[in-house]
């Protein structure tokens, strides 16, 4: 059993003692390590070998500095010290036992003496914290040398994923006085499709079947909600709904979006500006770009500003079905904030623009996080064009947060054509139509 399996059986990884003395005990054997093995050793063994068989061999030379020290050192704290040890030396210190824990989605440092982490939609504070800012700058610098990324004084923010898809916003001094603040948003593969949003309690079945019809059938559909709330995870579960014969193109401000079994798919990124200031490539640059690709359908993994007006273009020139997301509170202020960015893109009257809304977009999902840290696929408005070219907005499916009840209000459109268009037979409209009842 490895040093943070003992510790987790041990309790939860928020809950290590963080006393004064079992600080200072855990500086005495870092140094004792180190006097030990030697600085230069101990470098080479981090650089040289595999993590796991580095941490190995210092946890032997660690507990054999225990097992002399027992006068000072209780047996009962020798798997936390040497689990908080082997973390600074080998890892991210504090973070590192979050980072691991896959029940954790979202790590947060709000300075040195002040660590956060999110599990199951809701924030807990770590017992374990940094010793100075540092400690945090020792870990952010091994976050971001093999990016080839640099934060300091002249260059206080940075945006960056990691390899195994999981991003992380840093910021500090002289844009974070009161210390490094960081926020590493971990990436969970593992809700993937729609089927496992239901199996999670996120959706209904029935909603579930009308949302996979309406991407077969080729809707434009734009997924919005507050941060956190899901957009991203319900954008990865519509788009592993996309027929395999199709090509998609996919641009992400950092690549979230899995396709393990889609045979074809373009995943385009974003880049930010070099340190000398240039190189940088703006979603709008991809959404552009993309439309060279021959792609069938789009998905921008949320647009936020000028870009919305190339989104809105693709749609309205022959890529119907593209998918998105955007950050807004309800239905309505989705289309105001659409409004709003795509003038950002191209300064015309508000009128000419939601007429491209109107347009362009299907369909408007609305993702939500309830109180208890829960997520739900909330309400689905279709979105009408009216005589004037306005945007109407007409719910087909209603949430009730505080009861956790779907309602559909009337049946959208593109139901009635299924059959027509072959996406759904007779009688599986019909077996839908029965669950409802």
């Amino acid at each position: 059993m490895s040093v943070l399996e003992r510790v987790r059986a041990q309790g939860s990884v928020s809950a290590h003692p963080a006393a004064e003395h079992l600080i200072e005990q855990r500086r005495w054997l870092k140094r004792a390590l180190i006097d030990r093995l030697g600085l230069e050793a101990v470098a080479a063994e981090i650089a040289q070998s595999p993590i796991e068989r580095a941490r190995a061999e210092f946890e032997v030379a660690c507990r054999s500095i225990l097992n002399t020290r027992d006068d000072q050192v209780p047996s009962e704290h020798h798997d936390i010290l040497v689990g908080q040890v082997l973390d600074e030396v080998c890892g991210l210190g504090p973070i590192q036992p979050l980072m691991d824990d896959e029940s954790v989605s979202e790590v947060m440092i709000n300075g040195p003496k002040a660590l956060f982490f999110e599990r199951d939609g809701r924030l807990e504070a770590s017992a374990h914290t940094f010793d100075s800012e540092e400690q945090v700058m020792i870990a952010l610098d091994r976050i971001l040398a093999p990016l080839g990324r640099r934060l300091d004084t002249s260059s206080p923010i940075v945006n960056a994923r990691l390899g195994n898809g999981d991003r992380v916003n840093a910021v500090v001094s002289p844009v974070a006085p009161q210390g490094p603040a960081v926020s590493i948003r971990k990436f969970s593969g593992r809700i993937s499709s729609l089927k496992r949003l239901q199996d999670l309690g996120a959706l209904p079945d029935w909603y579930a079947w009308l949302l996979s019809c309406a991407v077969k059938m080729r809707q434009s559909i734009a997924v919005a909600g507050g941060t956190g709330s899901g957009k991203t995870t319900l954008l990865n579960a519509l788009s592993c709904e996309i027929d395999h014969s199709e090509r998609i193109v996919t641009i992400e401000d950092s690549c979230e979006l899995r396709f393990d079994s889609h045979p074809h798919v373009v995943p385009l990124e974003a880049r930010d500006a070099s340190i000398e200031g240039t190189g940088a490539i703006t979603i709008r640059d991809l959404v552009k770009n993309a439309l060279r690709m021959r792609p069938d359908r789009i998905i921008v993994g949320e647009v936020r500003g000028e870009e919305a007006i190339d989104m809105l273009n693709a749609m309205n020139t022959g890529h119907p079905g593209s998918l998105t997301t955007l950050h807004a509170g309800d239905a309505r202020e989705a289309v105001s904030r659409l409004i709003l960015m795509a003038r950002f893109g191209m300064n015309l009257p508000s009128e000419l623009i939601e007429e491209q809304i109107a347009t362009a977009l299907d369909l408007l999902v609305m993702s939500c996080r309830l109180s208890d840290g829960s997520r739900r696929i909330g309400s689905m408005s279709e979105i009408v064009r009216s005589e004037q070219g306005r945007v109407e907005l007409s719910t087909c499916v209603s949430f009730d947060p505080g009861r956790g009840a779907w309602r559909l209000e009337r049946l959208p459109a593109f139901v009635g054509r299924a059959e027509e268009m072959g996406v759904a037979s007779a009688g599986e409209v019909q077996a839908w139509q029965s669950r409802l009842s």
